[in-house]
């Protein structure tokens, strides 16, 4: 029996005695269901004032989860947009599952910097082939998953301020009011006049620090966690903890020190008069601080060690049993090749496999065919490539290359920016992203579709011819007739169902189009459907498989 719940049971045992010193309780008082004895017991928690248990799985804000990565100011690879257009706030909750704020902050650290290295690689094949080993690992570490603030900011960012020097002697100012109030009782009524102001002092202070205390206290139940769990961990005789046995000892001496005396809060209310009449909260705040400082080198690196292990653990435990997985070996930046590819947010997807050897890609396919989930599916597979050194499928040969996406630009009412506005300034982002260099990947959906067909078709062809100049470049549109026009540069490929149903990439551009025979099946009449038809073979025979558009480009 832990001490809360041996507390608890004193508390009704002395309520109960209580009932006019009867020898019999009254049993018709006790709690008769689970949700009047969850009431009970809530009460009694807070007159004890008593902690509620600690929940597991605490919902942080995405701000939270991104403060490693902010902190440590790693180097990103992946912008604001292609990280929204790729889903990853989807994907890192799917890895993240069961996983405390350490992992999360790691993983989400790995998803941004692209920070795949041997030795995690080597420790997630290592646990793939030790479930047991596994298991006895996420049981240690299930303690994190209470933690309810992140203190990657506290340990990995700018040091905490150092407490001024009168937080040592807290205490006096609190004798000197119990040494007044008991000569005002006793002897000098004139004391009085000491009691006052000493106590609007104390007030004063409490007022002062009380917003600071809350939630540093809360930092340091983080801290407590990570210092029980590296403990635990270290005494594992397993080969994932080694590097955390030597701290064992100095994990278990600073936890001490930073932990509050908790037979103070099994006291009915002695906690509430410790704060407010002994400065309770602010004493230990400023005495955890100190020894936050002090060991600050150690905290962080116990931090660092945890988070690793723990996303480790976690990639281990989300790839287990997938049957499309792999670990990718790296190519040249203008090949990619990925074999029964699937997209690991989408259950029962298809695979599909897409080779690229010195030119990009242009897609096209019937409309609602997954053209956009297959560069979706492409994009995160070459940012878990970086991140984590695995690819969603059979085989992977793919360039470590920074991603950036172009997909879901949108108008803005506020900002007073229209569709084609929001491309172009989108577009002007990505060329000048490979116009500073570095190789770089870049996934492009149905580019200018907010101007018309003729405008939007030379736009394309110029911007895209530009990027796949220097970059590689992965492309879809309806407009067919970008296929031909940057074949020098884009190989075509043809997403299509076969005779069975099952889809399939293949090369060449689409020739039985579908966006005519839609109008019939989404309800429009036959007549609507006729005049349609005729305007599309009429443009089709100017624009839409042009004969000879090959040299357009290299002669501009």
């Amino acid at each position: 029996m832990d001490l809360d719940n041996l507390a608890i049971g004193l508390i009704c045992g002395v309520a109960v005695m209580a009932r006019g010193a009867m020898l019999i309780p009254d049993w018709s008082l006790m709690p008769s269901s689970p949700s009047q004895f969850s009431s009970l017991n809530r009460w009694l928690r807070q007159f004890a004032s008593l902690p509620e248990p600690a929940e597991f799985d605490y919902p942080f804000a995405r701000s939270d989860i991104a403060m490693l990565e902010q902190v440590e100011a790693g180097p990103v690879q992946l912008d604001e947009q292609t990280w929204d257009e790729m889903l990853l706030d989807d994907y890192h909750m799917q890895l993240a599952d069961q996983t405390s704020i350490l992992g999360q902050q790691r993983l989400h650290q790995r998803l941004a910097s692209g920070m795949a290295s041997a030795a995690s690689r080597a420790r997630i094949t290592a646990l793939l082939a030790a479930p047991a080993q596994q298991a006895a690992l996420e049981q240690a570490m299930r303690p994190l998953r209470t933690a309810d603030m992140e203190v990657a900011a506290l340990l990995c960012g700018a040091p905490p301020s150092a407490p001024p020097w009168w937080s040592r002697w807290l205490l006096l100012p609190t004798l000197v009011l119990l040494v007044a109030l008991l000569a005002a009782w006793l002897v000098a009524p004139l004391a009085w006049a000491v009691v006052v102001p000493v106590w609007l002092f104390l007030m004063a202070l409490q007022m002062r620090f009380y917003d600071r205390c809350k939630p540093w206290a809360r930092s340091v139940f983080t801290l407590q966690q990570i210092l029980l769990v590296h403990g635990r961990l270290g005494a594992l005789d397993s080969p994932f903890t080694a590097q955390l046995r030597e701290g064992v000892r100095a994990a278990g001496v600073i936890n001490r020190q930073i932990t509050p005396l908790g037979w103070i809060k099994m006291i009915p209310l002695l906690s509430e008069y410790d704060d407010w009449l002994m400065l309770g909260n602010i004493r230990r705040y400023f005495h955890s601080l100190r020894v936050v400082r002090r060991e600050r080198a150690f905290l962080r690196q116990s931090f660092r060690l945890l988070a690793d292990l723990e996303a480790d653990v976690a990639l281990a435990r989300h790839v287990r049993g997938r049957p499309q997985f792999c670990w990718v070996q790296e190519a040249d930046a203008r090949q990619l090749s990925l074999d029964a590819m699937v997209h690991p947010l989408l259950g029962g997807a298809m695979p599909l496999s897409l080779r690229l050897d010195g030119r990009g890609a242009f897609i096209s396919g019937q409309n609602a065919i997954g053209k956009s989930t297959l560069l979706r599916g492409v994009g995160l597979n070459l940012i878990s490539a970086r991140a984590f050194g695995f690819c969603y499928a059979q085989a992977a040969h793919v360039p470590m290359l920074p991603l950036y996406s172009s997909m879901q630009n949108e108008d803005s009412l506020d900002g007073g920016e229209s569709l084609y506005i929001a491309e172009l300034r989108r577009a002007r982002e990505l060329l000048a992203l490979a116009e500073s260099g570095e190789p770089a990947l870049f996934l492009i959906d149905e580019i200018f579709r907010g101007t018309n067909h003729l405008e939007s078709v030379a736009a394309a062809a110029a911007v895209l011819h530009s990027l796949a100049a220097r970059h590689l470049v992965i492309v879809s549109s309806h407009n067919l007739v970008l296929g031909p026009l940057l074949e020098d540069c884009l190989a075509p490929w043809c997403v299509r169902r076969d005779d069975a149903g099952a889809l399939q990439l293949a090369p060449g551009v689409l020739q039985a189009t579908n966006g005519i025979a839609l109008l019939a099946q989404r309800g429009f009449d036959a007549g609507i459907a006729d005049k349609a038809g005729r305007v599309f073979d009429w443009l089709s025979t100017h624009m839409a498989q042009p004969a000879d558009c090959g040299g357009v480009l290299e002669r501009a």
